[in-house]
């Protein structure tokens, strides 16, 4: 693949904690920033069947001022408001986030909206027809966070949150570079809390990124590496994470690719492009069908593409099944191409996903309605050749049924 020769890469500070029992390390990391009242953000599941918060508090002590156990998936705006609420009773100097994606995003929503003045709807990313998406200026300073993982999630260290609303167009994106999380803590015995099979779903999220990410060409030779290392790492490990679910260390590697991917994608200087089709329908699928993951309904996605753009993007196949172990020197492009596909189709059957829609319990009735929401749904992938097309969306959707 080409790399791109001319660029300025910028690669935000963060310090990262891996091992069993690193969860230690959170006191002395708090007591670097000089914090002494910490808001502790995360999910009810959390709360009540993990011995995550009695540990933190037992880190903390005094330190741990109060504790937000609300954070849910796609990060509602009235939980997220009544976070914002609580912290600002408690005047923090420092937010925790304890899980995954959703206590993740939550906190940092929290932690933009306690500094900004305005509401989630004034302070979001616009998305006017036929411009460029607008985000204003979010220059109030932030309080510094630290994430306690317990599921590998691809916005750990991102700059800025999406929150739900209940009104279109429902998914609100807030950018702001100074709420990036100061630490992350990949501690063995959290990561051990999450059920393996949400596991895997948030591990398949980072995997299927990576399908797309490892295909394209244009890239930063730093995020180029940090992807085509991550996904050798979830080659590695995804078998052994579902063959043993209680050992920490596939989770602890699986994690570390999901900040890979993140630091990779966050870079400024990353203008690699795909040259093919892309689409944002994950999200309206997992919309619809609330059963369906992040990690089940990005990958299929990313198969149909991958599909879809196999002519015009053969020299990224070929790289992405050498990943794969495919033994392309003795083969032809077309050959190579269409090894390369399988092979990816194949590992993935391996570790028990599905790859078709019917797979997941989704009926074939619902795919029109998902198509058409999707099609008016403003998204980042606005004007990259993203597929919005009624008819299209409805095609591709039924090669994955």
């Amino acid at each position: 693949m080409e790399l791109s020769a001319a660029y300025r890469y910028l690669s935000p500070a963060i310090r990262v904690h891996a091992g069993d029992g690193s969860l230690s390390q959170i006191s002395s990391e708090v007591r670097r920033l000089g914090a002494t009242k910490c808001f502790v953000v995360c999910s009810e599941t959390v709360s009540k069947t993990t011995n995550l918060l009695e540990r933190i508090k037992a880190e903390l002590g005094d330190a741990c001022a109060g504790i937000y156990a609300n954070a849910k998936r796609e990060s509602p705006i009235p939980l997220v408001m009544e976070g914002v609420r609580q912290a600002k009773e408690i005047n923090p100097d420092c937010i925790v986030a304890v899980g995954g994606g959703s206590a993740v995003i939550t906190a940092r929503a929290i932690t933009i909206l306690l500094a900004e003045n305005g509401t989630p709807q004034e302070l979001c990313t616009k998305y006017p027809p036929g411009q460029p998406p607008q985000s204003p200026r979010l220059n109030k300073p932030k309080l510094p966070q630290i994430v306690v993982l317990t599921t590998p999630t691809n916005g750990v260290h991102r700059g800025g949150a999406a929150v739900m609303d209940d009104k279109p167009p429902y998914r609100l994106e807030l950018f702001d570079p100074k709420s990036r999380p100061t630490c992350i803590i990949l501690d063995g015995e959290a990561l051990l809390t999450a059920p393996v099979s949400l596991y895997l779903d948030t591990t398949i999220t980072t995997f299927a990124g990576l399908i797309d990410s490892v295909q394209s060409s244009g890239m930063n030779p730093f995020s180029a590496a940090d992807n085509r290392q991550a996904l050798e790492i979830c080659v590695k490990y995804l078998p052994d994470l579902v063959n043993h679910p209680d050992d920490s260390t596939p989770r602890i590697q699986l994690a570390a690719a999901s900040i890979l991917v993140n630091r990779a994608s966050d870079a400024p200087s990353s203008t690699a492009q795909s040259g093919g089709v892309t689409t944002s329908m994950d999200r309206e699928i997992r919309y619809t069908h609330p059963h369906i993951g992040q990690g089940g309904s990005r990958l299929l996605m990313s198969l149909a593409t991958m599909r879809r753009n196999k002519e015009i993007q053969k020299e990224g196949l070929i790289e992405l099944g050498q990943i794969f172990g495919v033994p392309n020197n003795a083969m032809s492009q077309e050959q190579a191409t269409a090894s390369a596909i399988e092979a990816v189709e194949q590992f993935i059957k391996s570790i028990g996903v599905p790859i078709r829609l019917r797979d997941m319990d989704v009926p074939e009735d619902s795919l029109i309605g998902i198509a058409q929401r999707d099609a008016i749904r403003p998204s980042y992938l606005e004007g990259s050749r993203r597929i919005s097309n009624v008819e299209d969306l409805i095609l591709l959707l039924k090669e994955v049924w």
